[in-house]
């Protein structure tokens, strides 16, 4: 958005995340250019309704001027645990391709102003595999294991595979030549792994952005794996009704309450990079413009 001054494009990186490393790195840029900014989601379950968070962010991400790339991680589905059976990546990825497009541009986010990449265009390089080897003779299997304790299946008997997936994710950072990665608050330990170790190999350190995980429809962190917690995004009207009303909705709990969290961070960043107005039924046609609580 031309005319935004160095502050006013931070204002809208940084609104409603939990959570930024390297404040003072993106101001930097920001004085010379344009930031570069990468989401990545591994092609591992099927897409819901809590996507539509990290979604309606690159949207302020663009409005603040931002290069932003979407990385479809197939690799990194198969190296968690398998999560994408190798034989079904290609197909997994075209899916997910599809959905978060629609999503995209549900929300008005145009699609033209984005870079989507697939891992495996560049990760199979030979450049990229010897840093795979340069960084394996650099980490620990503790620095490994912790970096992705809250991202990567934790099972009593780990493979390789899962301990090599904080590297590839630190290394992407390079390759794909973003000033900061933007994740969920999830992937906290794999950023500060990436901060530590891509300087060892000889590359910049880069900044974090990190948007709030979003609460299930039971309290807990969306899931795919745990249908109750989750709409899907392809759910029947009739099934969203169904989730809605079994929602957990305690009154005056907003912590664990992902009904309020998603119109937080979903409806009201909607209407404002759409122009749209959300009539929000409660007792009566109420309308709402701006999310705020009050005790």
């Amino acid at each position: 958005m031309a005319g935004l001054s160095v502050d006013e494009k931070y204002a809208l990186i940084s609104r409603n995340l939990q959570e930024v490393l390297g404040e003072d790195k993106i101001k930097a840029v920001l004085k010379e250019r344009d930031l570069k900014v990468y989401w990545g989601t591994a092609t591992t379950g099927k897409p819901h309704i809590a996507y539509f968070v990290p979604m309606s962010k690159l949207a302020d991400f663009l409005k603040a001027g931002c290069e932003v790339t979407i990385l479809f991680a197939d690799l990194h589905a198969y190296l968690d645990n398998m999560k994408a059976p190798w034989s079904l990546l290609e197909k997994r990825c075209e899916y997910y391709q599809r959905v978060i497009k629609a999503m995209l541009k549900s929300i008005g986010v145009p699609l033209e102003k984005l870079k989507f990449v697939k891992g495996t265009d560049y990760e199979l390089s030979r450049e990229y595999t010897l840093d795979v080897y340069r960084l394996s003779s650099m980490v620990t299997e503790h620095d490994a294991k912790k970096a992705g304790a809250e991202v990567v299946k934790q099972v009593d008997h780990p493979l390789l595979s899962g301990m090599l997936y904080p590297g590839l994710q630190a290394l992407d950072e390079e390759y794909l030549k973003c000033d900061a990665q933007f994740g969920g608050v999830d992937q906290r330990k794999i950023f500060t792994f990436a901060e530590k170790y891509l300087p060892k190999l000889g590359y910049a350190q880069r900044a974090h952005l990190m948007n709030p995980m979003v609460p299930g429809l039971a309290g807990a962190k969306m899931s795919s794996s745990d249908d109750s917690s989750k709409i899907d995004l392809l759910d029947s009207a009739a099934q969203v009704k169904k989730k809605l009303k079994m929602a957990f909705c305690e009154p005056g709990n907003v912590t664990d309450n992902g009904v309020l969290a998603f119109v937080k961070h979903v409806l009201f960043n909607v209407k404002d990079n759409s122009g749209r107005h959300w009539r929000l039924a409660l007792t009566g046609a109420l309308s709402f413009c701006i999310y705020s609580l009050h005790s």
